[in-house]
């Protein structure tokens, strides 16, 4: 714990929920080898870093690396060798790598499934994975009933729903009791060039629903190396980011960190959720967070960089089934 003693990772409470999540939270895709190959002792490496380091959430999917994300990171968190209310996890169903199905029957038969990967009794949180590819009605008429059978059960300690339009998240929210849904992960729209998420948080937070946010990069828009060949932005929104992050360098800053600083300084966001695959990732998003605790962001960059993005802010894209 020696390299964050000064600067502790923050814990957020996690909307009406009992839990409070790292800041910076382990997106534990990349040990599916979605973005190339990482090993078991790799993996097992990673997670442990993050732990040390004070990140206490990690998030998984059946669907990522066709459920070999799940295994990794059930056998890392074995390997830590610590109390099981020591960390926090997230996995989800309706989404697998034979494609989409949000039944009753099946999201209550892949809980057991993620369980026996994970090695654990339960998980804490359980969300509907990218829920604008089924029916919203049946998320609100069968699914999140399903999943709360699953709560009564103690396989699972809280419900989420995650997706990439904004009006997901508000149709279930309006037709589910109150407090069914205790989470909801968005991704893409709170960084510097996608802050929509911000005009949804009062709303969230009437409903006493936690918030994650996930990928602060923009699935590697705000990076120097720019996105993988299948993003699916639109070439003005690729090349301005580009332009930003060629002036954040000139200006001594790296965009990623900036983009991660940008995205943690909102409060009334839990956590910030972010993709690992290495133990120098997992430093430099901790090292950015302890920096952003100490000293601020860097005002002046962050003004110039979201003066370039302003022709393109808040520009989004269509839902889509991504090549990993």
């Amino acid at each position: 714990m020696a390299a964050s003693a000064a600067t502790p990772l923050e814990l957020r409470p996690l909307g009406s929920t009992d839990l409070k999540l790292s800041s910076v939270g382990f997106g534990a895709s990349p040990l599916g080898n979605v973005f190339g190959p990482v090993s078991e002792s790799d993996a097992i490496a990673i997670v442990r870093r993050a732990f040390n380091l004070g990140i206490n959430f990690f998030d998984t999917s059946p669907y990522y690396g066709g459920t070999l994300s799940e295994k990794m990171l059930g056998k890392a968190l074995k390997a830590l060798g610590v109390a099981r209310n020591e960390y926090i996890v997230s996995t989800k169903c309706g989404r697998y790598a034979e494609g989409f199905d949000f039944s009753a029957e099946r999201v209550t038969k892949s809980i057991d499934e993620s369980l026996a990967r994970l090695q654990l009794d339960y998980v804490d949180i359980l969300q509907c994975h990218d829920i604008e590819f089924g029916s919203l009605d049946q998320i609100v008429s069968e699914t999140i009933p399903a999943l709360s059978k699953l709560k009564e059960a103690g396989k699972i300690r809280f419900i989420g729903i995650t997706g990439l339009p904004m009006g997901i998240f508000t149709y279930v929210l309006d037709r589910v009791p109150p407090g069914t849904v205790d989470v909801v992960l968005s991704y893409c729209h709170y960084g510097i060039n996608d802050s929509t998420l911000e005009d949804l948080l009062p709303y969230l937070k009437s409903k006493g629903v936690g918030v994650i946010s996930a990928s602060p990069l923009a699935m590697g828009l705000l990076t120097e190396n720019g996105p993988p060949e299948w993003h699916p932005a639109c070439p003005e929104l690729k090349v301005a980011c580009q332009a930003a992050a060629a002036h954040c360098k000139k200006k001594g800053n790296n965009i990623s960190k900036l983009a991660m600083q940008f995205s943690l300084s909102n409060q009334d966001i839990s956590t910030i959720l972010v993709g690992m695959n290495s133990i120098k990732q997992v430093d430099e998003n901790v090292a950015a967070a302890a920096e952003l605790a100490r000293v601020g962001i860097d005002k002046e960059t962050l003004s110039e960089i979201e003066e370039i993005l302003k022709p393109v802010k808040n520009q989004t894209w269509p839902s889509g089934i991504h090549q990993s």
